[in-house]
């Protein structure tokens, strides 16, 4: 464990608290100058999006960037900022989870989003497997000593989870309730574009649940839900990248 004990331990408590008052908004970082940004903005916790490490690294996203280039980076975005940061750690990259609770305190991380994408399989994991393993993590971050903040991604909106449309909501309920139990702090059901649907799942899922703004929700409409947690994933990343292509095109004669 790289960090002080107690400070890490303090920075989860804080992050945990966080998912029960006003909605928790995370406009995620990349690097260490844009997480110095969102804190130097007034946000209380830093995010960091896999897309957009993985863009930053010339690598693909979904677990195509190699994990030990993925966790020095976000361990530079830790150094960089003395509010607790979570890390956006995709499908966990197939470690043990003693093993991934070790590397995100070596980097002094106190949360993570974990998805149930199988990234070498294709499609979704087992519920049950994935259960396990996220209590099996749990499980690791309490004899660690550092109750870590367990974002669990619920991946079964996304085109390439293969769920038929008519589906989803009730998959969603399924796992969610799933992960609850075995020991997330938060339920992640990425993707979901439609009010109706969202309003569905923050009455059916157990605990905080984590949102994304889109056509039919922005963040006030997220605010008035209740949602716990709004992430904006890769989106001020591209934002950025599109600013500099159009800037430099500008130079061409």
């Amino acid at each position: 464990m790289a960090g002080d004990p107690t400070d890490l331990t303090a920075k989860a408590v804080r992050l945990r608290e966080l998912h029960g008052g006003q909605t928790l908004v995370l406009p995620n970082a990349w690097d260490a100058a844009s997480a110095k940004i969102v804190v130097e903005s007034g946000f209380p916790v830093v995010a960091t999006a896999s897309n957009a490490i993985a863009a930053m690294l010339g690598h693909p996203d979904g677990e195509g960037a190699p994990w030990e280039e993925m966790f020095a980076a976000a361990g530079r975005v830790a150094r960089a900022v003395s509010v607790p940061v979570t890390v956006d750690a995709e499908a966990g990259y197939r470690m043990r989870p003693r093993e991934l609770v070790d590397r995100f305190l070596d980097i002094g991380a106190v949360g993570c989003n974990l998805e149930d994408t199988d990234h070498r399989a294709g499609g979704l994991t087992d519920p049950d497997v994935h259960a396990q393993w996220l209590a099996d993590v749990r499980s690791a971050a309490d004899a660690a000593g550092v109750p870590i903040v367990v974002n669990a991604r619920v991946d079964v909106f996304l085109p390439a989870s293969a769920v038929p449309e008519g589906d989803r909501i009730a998959e969603a309920v399924r796992r969610g309730k799933l992960y609850r139990a075995a020991g997330a702090d938060c339920i992640y059901p990425i993707g979901v574009r439609s009010r109706s649907d969202l309003t569905t799942l923050l009455a059916e899922l157990p605990g905080p649940v984590n949102a994304n703004v889109g056509p039919e929700l922005d963040l006030p409409a997220l605010r008035e839900l209740g949602v716990a947690r709004v992430s904006f994933g890769p989106t001020f990343y591209h934002a950025g990248m599109a600013n500099l292509r159009n800037a430099i095109q500008d130079l061409l004669p």
